[in-house]
C-alpha cells in the first residue's frame, strides 16, 4: 500500500509553506481588509440588507409569476446535460490514451495518437472558458433567450464530462479489452465490448451529479440574458425588492434540494445493477424505462423553451455564429492592451487562492459538526436518546449551513457581499470562500466519517478528549483526502473568479464584460486564450502540489507513476 505523509510534516514541507505565503500575497493582492468587513458600518449595512430579505415575497401573483422562470431553470440545465452528452461521448472515447485499446506490444497508430491530442486539447479548452463566459459568448452570437444558456451549459460542461469519461475508461480493467484486441478487434469494438460495460455505473453516477451542477448553474445564466430564472433574480436586485430575492432563493434551494435527492435515488438504483446490460430482465427494463424518462423530459424541455434543432442547425443560425467567430480573428495584440492583462491575471489567481483558502478553513470548521458518525462513536456507539437528538440537530444544522453555502452560486454571493465590502476583488473572493466552504465542508464531513474508527475509540478509551482524538487519529487518516478535495477545488475556483469581474469583482472577468459589451471581440478572443492559460497553467501546478503533499517525492519516485484516477471530484 502506498505510503502516505502525516499531515504535519507534509504541510511544512516547500509545498505548504509555498500555499501558505500564497494566501498571504493573495490577501494583499485581493485588498483584504478583515477590519473593514467586521466594522459596525459594515455589520450595519449587513444588517439592513438581511432585513430587506425578511419576509420573502408570497403573494399568489408573484409565486404564480415564478413557476415559468423555475420551469425554464430546470428545462435549461436538463437540455444543457443532454447536449453535454452528445459532444463528450465521441470526444471521450477519442481521449483515450491509445495505450488502453491498442494490442500489447503494437504500438498504436499514428492517426490515433494524433485524434487522442486533438480531444485533449479541446475537452480543455472547452472547460478551460466558465459556462458564464460561454453564455456571455452565446448571447453575442444568437442574442439573448435561453438558447445561449443551453448552448453554454453543453459546452462548458461537455469538456468536463469528456475529461472526466475519458478518465473513467482509462481506469477500468484493461485485461477485457487487451483480449478483444488480440482477437483481432477493432479499437471501437475493443471499446464497447471490453471498457464501456463497467464503466457505465460510475458514468451514470457522475452525469447525474453534473445535472445537479448545471441546474445551479443554469439559475444565474440569466444574469447576461441566457434566461431561467437569473433574468427575473436580475431585474429584482436591480430593484432593490429583496424580499423577491429571498422567494427565488427559497424555490432554487427546494429544487436543488429535490433533485439531489432524486439524483442519489437514480444512482443507488444503478449501482445495483452494474453493467451495460444488466442481469435480470426487471433491472433491464428499469435501465431502458429511465432512458425513455430522460429523452421524454428532454423532449418537454425543448417545448417549455421553444427550441428545435433548427434554432442551431438552421442557415441562419449557422451565418451568425460563423460570422461571430470571424470577427473574433485575430486577437487583439496591442502593447497597451496586453500591459493590462497581468495585473488582471494576478488579480484573478489571488482570488480563486484566497477564496479557496477561507473556503477550506470554514468548510473543515463546519465538517466536523456535520460528521455525525464521529459523534456517534465519541458517545460510546449507542448515545442515550437525548444526547443522540441533539447530535442529530447539530449535524443537520451544519448540513443545512453547508447547502445553503454551495446551493447560491459564487455570483450571488458576490452581490450580496458587495454590500458589507464593496466593490472589488475581495468581496469575490469572500463569495468564492463562502461557496466553496458549502463544497469543501460537505466532502470534508463524508471523509471524516469514512476513517477507520479503531484509531479514534482507543483514543478516547485511554482518556483523550474529543477534539485530542480527532485530531490525532482522525485528521491524520482523512489528510490526503482532504488534500486533494481542497486542491481539486481550487482548480475548478480558478475559472469560477475568471467571471466575478461581471458582478464587480475585478480580474479577467471584469475586463471580458467590458469588451463583450462594446463589442470589442478581438479583444475578447485574446482575454479567453489567457483565461485557458491560466486554468491549464493552476491545473498543472496543482497536480504536482497534490503530489508532492500528500504522497511526497520519495514514494513517488519508488512506486513509480501513478496510476489513472477517475477526476469525478473536479467537478466539486
Amino acid at each position: 500500500m502506498r505510503a502516505r505523509r502525516p499531515p504535519l510534516p507534509a504541510l511544512l514541507s516547500w509545498p505548504g509553506l509555498a500555499l501558505a505565503a500564497a494566501v498571504v500575497v493573495s490577501y494583499r493582492i485581493a485588498g483584504g481588509d478583515c477590519g473593514a468587513l467586521l466594522a459596525p458600518g459594515a455589520r450595519q449595512a449587513m444588517a439592513d440588507f438581511a432585513r430587506g430579505f425578511w419576509p420573502p415575497a408570497h403573494s399568489a401573483a408573484f409565486l404564480s409569476s415564478l413557476a415559468r422562470p423555475l420551469a425554464e431553470t430546470v428545462a435549461i440545465a436538463l437540455l444543457g446535460i443532454s447536449l453535454a452528452l452528445a459532444l463528450a461521448a465521441p470526444l471521450a472515447f477519442l481521449a483515450v490514451s491509445p495505450r488502453v485499446l491498442a494490442t500489447p506490444g503494437d504500438p498504436p497508430a499514428a492517426p490515433r495518437r494524433a485524434a487522442w491530442l486533438a480531444a485533449r486539447v479541446l475537452l480543455n479548452l472547452m472547460r478551460s472558458v466558465p459556462e458564464l463566459v460561454w453564455a456571455l459568448v452565446f448571447v453575442r452570437a444568437f442574442g439573448m433567450g435561453p438558447l445561449a444558456g443551453v448552448l453554454a451549459i453543453g459546452v462548458g460542461y461537455a469538456g468536463v464530462l469528456g475529461k472526466v469519461m475519458a478518465e473513467i475508461f482509462e481506469s477500468a480493467p484493461r485485461a477485457p479489452a487487451a483480449a478483444l484486441s488480440a482477437a483481432g478487434a477493432p479499437p471501437l469494438g475493443a471499446f464497447a465490448f471490453g471498457v464501456l460495460p463497467g464503466s457505465v455505473p460510475l458514468l451514470a453516477s457522475y452525469t447525474l451529479y453534473r445535472f445537479d451542477c448545471a441546474l445551479r448553474a443554469s439559475a444565474v445564466l440569466g444574469l447576461v440574458g441566457a434566461g431561467g430564472l437569473g433574468v427575473q433574480l436580475e431585474l429584482s436586485l436591480k430593484m432593490f425588492a429583496y424580499d423577491e430575492v429571498a422567494a427565488m432563493v427559497i424555490a432554487l434551494f427546494v429544487l436543488v434540494a429535490g433533485v439531489d435527492l432524486l439524483s442519489q435515488l437514480v444512482r443507488r438504483r444503478t449501482h445495483r445493477s452494474r453493467g451495460l446490460f444488466p442481469l435480470g430482465l426487471g433491472a433491464l427494463r428499469a435501465r431502458a424505462l429511465g432512458l425513455a424518462v430522460w429523452a421524454l423530459a428532454a423532449w418537454g424541455a425543448a417545448r417549455v423553451l421553444d427550441l428545435s434543432w433548427r434554432d442551431v442547425l438552421s442557415p441562419s443560425a449557422l451565418a451568425s455564429v460563423g460570422g461571430f467567430a470571424a470577427s473574433l480573428w485575430p486577437p487583439d495584440l496591442d502593447p497597451a492592451f496586453l500591459r493590462q492583462l497581468a495585473p488582471a491575471a494576478v488579480v484573478t489567481f489571488a482570488v480563486s487562492v484566497l477564496g479557496t483558502a477561507v473556503g477550506a478553513l470554514f468548510g473543515l470548521l463546519l465538517a466536523y459538526p456535520a460528521a455525525l458518525r464521529l459523534h456517534v462513536l465519541a458517545g460510546g456507539g449507542r448515545p442515550a436518546f437525548a444526547r443522540g437528538a441533539a447530535l442529530a440537530a447539530v449535524a443537520w444544522t451544519a448540513r443545512g449551513i453547508l447547502n445553503l453555502g454551495r446551493t447560491l452560486p459564487e455570483l450571488l454571493w458576490a452581490l450580496v457581499l458587495i454590500f458589507a465590502v464593496g466593490l472589488g476583488p475581495f468581496a469575490g473572493a469572500l463569495a468564492l470562500g463562502v461557496h466553496t466552504a458549502g463544497v469543501l465542508g460537505r466532502l470534508y464531513a463524508e471523509a471524516l466519517e469514512e476513517v477507520p474508527t479503531a484509531p479514534f475509540a482507543a483514543l478516547r478509551e485511554a482518556g483523550a478528549s474529543d477534539a485530542a482524538a480527532s485530531a490525532l487519529a482522525v485528521l491524520p487518516q482523512a489528510f490526503p483526502q482532504l488534500v486533494a478535495y481542497t486542491l481539486y477545488r481550487w482548480e475548478v475556483n480558478i475559472r469560477a473568479s475568471a467571471v466575478l469581474g461581471v458582478v464587480g469583482a475585478g480580474g479577467l472577468g471584469g475586463l471580458l464584460h467590458v469588451s463583450l459589451s462594446l463589442f470589442h471581440h478581438h479583444r475578447t478572443l485574446t482575454l479567453l486564450l489567457v483565461i485557458v492559460l491560466l486554468v491549464t497553467a493552476v491545473d498543472l501546478l496543482s497536480g504536482a502540489l497534490r503530489r508532492r503533499l500528500v504522497e511526497g517525492p520519495s514514494e513517488r519516485a519508488e512506486e513509480g507513476p501513478e496510476p489513472a484516477v477517475p477526476a469525478v471530484v473536479d467537478a466539486w
